[in-house]
């Protein structure tokens, strides 16, 4: 099985860097308590990583 990741946005966007809302926007969070899936890969957990402030992980697995 593929491990996946779920992701939801904590903490608002407003204020931050540029680059850290444009992360946000590439992983396609768009609000506050807004969920997304991805795969887990090495690209999304860079990502993840670089925001891990706004958000909250949860490791799924795709049955």
């Amino acid at each position: 099985m593929t491990a996946r990741l779920e992701i939801t946005q904590t903490k608002s966007a407003i204020g931050r860097k540029p680059d850290h809302r444009g992360t946000l926007r590439a992983l396609g969070l768009k609000r506050i308590g807004h969920t997304v899936v991805h795969d887990d890969t090495p690209v999304i957990r860079g990502m993840v990583k670089k925001i891990a402030y706004l958000l909250e992980v949860r490791e799924v697995t795709k049955g």
